[in-house]
């Protein structure tokens, strides 16, 4: 697996995540499992079928997270330059088009939320992004076209 960027924080809720799915998740679904065990014959018991696939699941969630923690480096926030759009910076854009105003914070791939308004370094604008400078205009191709947008601000991620 390819090394994962993340903020320090994001690690930590990784291994938060990782740590609830061993010691809650896992001994929950084996408590499934025993229980359906328990009611007899196995060959027509969808209850254990049902457990043992979330069984199924549950670990290869885990094996992924484990991976993807292994393989994780923490940026250094105090090194990012907020002279251009990068990792770690929230940018305030103007759609030229509409003259909406809004702000994204660029984050690694395991971190986005668009709730949060945290897109992936690898998303089409993210990558439309990177590299400019405040006052600059970008015409950035998205699945619905093409949109133009100016940066208006960049700042460090909060």
């Amino acid at each position: 697996m390819a090394v994962s960027y993340m903020t320090e924080d994001g690690y930590k809720k990784l291994h938060q995540e990782i740590e609830y799915l061993e010691t809650v998740e896992r001994p929950r679904i084996s408590q499934q499992i025993a229980e359906a065990r328990d009611k007899g014959d196995l060959s027509e018991n969808a209850e254990y079928d049902a457990a043992k696939e979330a069984q199924g699941m549950l670990e290869m969630k885990i094996s992924q997270l484990k991976e993807l923690y292994v393989n994780a480096r923490i940026l250094d926030e105090s090194r990012i330059n907020t002279d251009t759009v990068q990792i770690l910076t929230t940018v305030t854009l103007l759609n030229v088009k509409t003259k909406q105003v809004f702000d994204y914070t660029i984050v690694s791939d395991s971190e986005a939320n668009l709730k949060e308004r945290k897109i992936s370094v690898s998303t089409p604008i993210a990558k439309g992004l990177l590299g400019k400078r405040e006052g600059e205009v970008v015409d950035i191709t998205v699945p619905a076209g093409v949109i133009t947008l100016q940066v208006q601000k960049i700042e460090l991620a909060k």
